[in-house]
């Protein structure tokens, strides 16, 4: 790949309102990240909004500033970048990491779990993680107080990898800074966000999603009914994962979301062996290193302005999947598909899980 492709990619994602999704179809539609800028013009003004792509400076000083921290952009057709969180829909265009991404292609399973955990708890999510550490398994976590903690304090003997919600420069919380400098210096840490981006509450939730999405399976040590953990357990039955709890006391709120989990069909695990049985063998489909390209764009399709006027008549507030769009539209998949993208790039619509969308 070359620089002036590199630059271009990381220009489009920074582009307000170029989220995950809308960057991988403008890929997958114009073949480069220079041809999707050339394009976003026209797309933009066909949906109703104005253009304000990212600037080239701006680009430019993060991948500075990228470098001088002793990391790197990894964009999602390169060999470094997880090959689980690959087959996610919405995976991230790009992660910015420190330390061995080859990691990330051995079995990975994440422990998540609550920041007020109980002494027990922490333990044995310590013990947890160093037992499937030694058994060559990767334990992915948040670097978040309590169980994230105590899962990468257990797995340090052998591999662990910590995604943050803030820029890969900035130690959250801060207690954990020397714990995340010797993740980054001798395993893995990953960021999303931009360097100098703040952890602030909305990058949570894309946080969880990437931990999710590189594991094989997710266990649950101890998390309240409403909580992230359980955010990011559901992520992981979503895109096909195993999801694990430890189960607790009833009269222990930490457990209820645990004890929640299992009652909806996770998998109750007391040892790692649980775990290890859960996973079953690593086949094929967790190995593998498909290396998606871009390199041809596909044949151009347009919509009619009544295509569009009739998807943009069905958006309401209230989030709709997108094959309800394509019914109850008469459109094909394909041209539904390029009217949300121009809707969202004029900033006029939202996605959510679940392939849904609903109106601005």
């Amino acid at each position: 790949m070359t620089d002036a492709e590199r630059l271009a990619r990381l220009r489009l994602i920074r582009t307000p309102h170029v989220g995950p999704v809308s960057w991988h179809q403008l890929m997958m539609r114009f073949g480069s990240g220079e041809a999707a800028l050339a394009a976003l013009p026209d797309l933009v003004g066909r949906g109703g909004g104005k253009l304000r792509v990212a600037p080239v400076e701006i680009a430019e000083r993060e991948i500075e500033r990228v470098a001088e921290l002793g990391a790197r952009h990894v964009f999602g057709d390169e060999a470094d970048y997880s090959p689980l969180m690959r087959e996610v829909e919405g995976a991230p265009p790009v992660v910015i990491v420190r330390g061995d991404a080859a990691m990330l292609r051995r079995p990975c399973v994440a422990i998540v779990g609550a920041r007020n955990a109980s002494a027990v708890a922490c333990r044995f999510a310590r013990q947890m993680a160093a037992e499937l550490a030694a058994r060559d398994v990767t334990v992915v976590s948040g670097l978040a107080r309590g169980v994230d903690t105590a899962a990468h304090i257990g797995a340090l003997g052998g591999r662990t990898a910590a995604v943050i919600g803030s820029g890969i420069d900035i130690a959250f919380p801060p207690e954990n800074a020397a714990l995340q400098e010797k993740i980054a210096t001798d395993q893995l840490l990953i960021a999303e966000q931009p360097p100098g981006t703040e952890p602030l509450a909305r990058h949570f939730p894309s946080r969880n999603r990437i931990i999710a999405g590189m594991a094989h399976g997710t266990l649950v040590i101890e998390a309240a009914p409403k909580s992230g953990s359980l955010i990011t357990a559901r992520r992981a039955g979503d895109f096909g994962r195993e999801v694990m709890a430890v189960p607790g006391s009833p009269l222990d709120p930490r457990a209820q979301g645990c004890n929640l989990l299992i009652r909806e069909g996770a998998t109750l695990i007391q040892t790692v062996d649980d775990v290890i049985e859960a996973l079953g063998p690593i086949d094929a489909r967790m190995v593998r290193e498909p290396l998606q390209t871009y390199a041809t764009a596909p044949a151009g399709l347009e919509a009619g302005e009544g295509d569009r006027r009739t998807v943009a008549d069905l958006l309401g507030p209230t989030p709709v999947a997108i094959d309800e769009l394509v019914r109850q539209s008469g459109c094909t998949a394909a041209a539904v598909q390029l009217i949300l993208l121009e809707l969202e790039l004029a900033g006029r619509i939202e996605r959510h899980a679940g392939a849904k969308i609903s109106r601005l």
